[in-house]
């Protein structure tokens, strides 16, 4: 944008922090400034709030909390920080880490104190590498306690909505106990009554206010920070984006957004916090990071559309620089594309029903590859390992009729709901034996039928020699806990047979933009940028590129944004 462009702004307005993107990052930088008595805005590119982060888990990883220590969990820093340092290898910054292990558990402490942010910790839910060095069988992931919509009042309308692949019946399922009472439904006259309860409150919602009220998951978290935004009086821009950002003397003092056809010169005068969620939609910078996607486009994000770079190429225009170095610029989770009722493509993320017994999983050519019940972002990492080259990247998940119905499979539920229409489309493909689905799906059928040979001849005892599943503790946490003697492995046997076709999405990018402690964003000879700032998935990960555990997006993103809203207030340009 040319000076005289910005200078034929048609409105000025002025603020202490603009705060750019509206998920947990920007939520929270905002409420923590907001709090320090600062004027913030807040600008979103889309016409609903919430980012990612409605329709994520809602799960936060942050070590050391007061959560933990209320189950007796204890643990010092340098566990933690034992953990991080080789999950990261030589992508670890110490300093950054530093800073999160000390802020993190801060943060917690001030959201779930003076604003509505509560969350629930479950006393056992392992880090993804558990055995690994620092690693831990739980006390680091928490997950936002579900939430009343009506509190948002007209707000409501605006919240982004959770992935539709992930809601049943128009309702959102809250993380562990409730989707286990949803399984196990037809089982257990316990789980019946709990779903009765719950359809029956949904329904009455819906009936009233045209939508479910009961937020869970990331939804709740974005409704949650949203309600503390809304009670500090903070602004809120929707379909605002920023198209550039003011620079004067050398410090970033605001930036030019287009509102309602014009366009307003928003001057901050303490700083400018980039909360863009990161690049998952940006075809170029997915050419050039995604070693799967040579075109940019063999990628398939559940992401929101609008999440396409805006904040890195921001903070590149005024001398930022973005990390390009992570082993993995993304958090890497397989996933299945199927067609929504209304003909719209959807995308389903597999997070656990990789775990389940009787489920394996397979590539072309019908062979195993990898223990399916291991972390999302490390399985798609053995899916690209054992690709061929030059053919797409592709896996097939592989059950029987017992083990379908009694789990689900990807967006197809469990019994007794029907199947028809994912058969129906080709989602779901069926075989009255293990060859015939092979020909159906593009597998080599003899090799499939070897594989499930050699996997049966172990599973009954409960083994899997090859690939060891069930024999960790993310495993066996994901798995069936009633099913024994190994929670994640069952023979396939019952016919008829069911495959569903995998490709590469994510979770989030990680690659992002350079920053110090203090969430300042850096240039390329190291020096903080004054007056800019960067957090969620426009930062760079602290994560160097791997997985620990669940929440690692979420819970840097909260501490961060913490962290920045902090600064900003504290007036310190250093």
């Amino acid at each position: 944008m040319t000076d005289s462009e910005r200078d034929g702004a048609d409105t000025r307005y002025e603020c202490d922090a603009l705060v750019v993107g509206s998920g947990a990052a920007g939520m929270s930088a905002a409420v923590t400034a907001a709090h320090h008595g600062l004027n913030v805005l807040i600008v979103e590119k889309e016409p609903l709030f919430g980012g990612t982060t409605a329709r994520s888990g809602g799960w936060l990883w942050i070590p050391g909390t007061s959560l933990a220590r209320a189950w007796g969990i204890v643990e010092s820093p340098d566990e933690a920080r034992t953990y991080l340092r080789h999950e990261a290898g030589n992508s670890f910054d110490e300093a950054r880490v530093n800073a999160f292990l000390r802020a993190g558990p801060e943060a917690v402490d001030f959201f779930t104190s003076q604003t509505s942010l509560r969350f629930d910790m479950p006393l056992v839910f392992p880090d993804y590498h558990a055995e690994a060095p620092g690693g831990t069988q739980g006390g680091r992931s928490m997950v936002t306690r579900p939430f009343d919509g009506r509190e948002l009042g007209p707000h409501i309308s605006n919240l982004g909505a959770p992935l539709p692949e992930l809601i049943v019946f128009g309702m959102m399922l809250g993380s562990g106990k409730e989707i286990i009472h949803f399984m196990r439904a037809s089982k257990s006259l316990t789980s019946a009554i709990y779903v009765a309860k719950r359809l029956f409150r949904h329904f009455m919602d819906v009936m009233r206010y045209r939508r479910g009220m009961t937020l869970t998951n990331g939804n709740a978290l974005a409704g949650r920070l949203a309600k503390s935004a809304f009670d500090l009086k903070i602004p809120l821009w929707l379909s605002s984006p920023v198209r550039d950002l003011i620079v004067e003397k050398g410090a970033v003092r605001g930036a030019m957004v287009e509102r309602e056809g014009r366009l307003v010169r928003v001057v901050a005068k303490r700083g400018v916090v980039l909360a863009c969620g990161g690049f998952p939609h940006d075809t170029a910078r997915r050419k050039a990071m995604f070693p799967h996607a040579p075109t940019g486009t063999e990628h398939y994000s559940p992401g929101p559309t609008g999440n396409t770079g805006d904040g890195l190429r921001l903070a590149e225009a005024v001398g930022g620089c973005v990390e390009d170095t992570f082993p993995n610029a993304a958090a890497w989770v397989p996933v299945s594309v199927t067609k929504r009722k209304d003909g719209t493509s959807g995308v389903m993320p597999h997070f656990i029903d990789r775990a389940k017994p009787g489920v394996i999983a397979v590539m072309r050519d019908g062979a195993r590859f990898a223990n399916e019940g291991n972390s999302y972002h490390d399985f798609v990492q053995e899916m690209m390992k054992t690709a061929k080259p030059g053919e797409e990247i592709a896996a097939f998940l592989i059950c029987d009729h017992r083990t379908l119905r009694k789990y689900g499979l990807g967006c197809v539920p469990p019994f007794p709901m029907p199947i028809g229409r994912h058969l129906s489309t080709g989602y779901l493909m069926r075989g009255d034996t293990l060859a015939a689905l092979a020909t159906k799906a593009g597998i080599e059928a003899r090799a499939l039928e070897t594989t499930v040979t050699r996997f049966n001849s172990s599973a009954a005892i409960g083994q899997d020699p090859a690939f060891g599943k069930g024999s960790r503790a993310y495993n066996r946490f994901q798995g069936d806990a009633l099913h024994g003697p190994n929670p994640c492995i069952a023979p396939i046997e019952h016919r008829p047979f069911y495959a569903i076709k995998m490709v590469i999405g994510d979770l989030g990018t990680y690659a992002g933009i350079r920053t110090d402690e203090n969430a300042r964003a850096l240039d390329a000879d190291g020096h903080a940028i004054e007056g800019l700032y960067a957090a969620g998935n426009d930062m760079a990960s602290i994560m160097g590129g791997n997985y620990p555990g669940a929440g690692i997006a979420l819970g840097p993103a909260l501490t961060f944004g913490y962290i920045a809203g902090r600064h900003i207030a504290s007036g310190d340009p250093h």
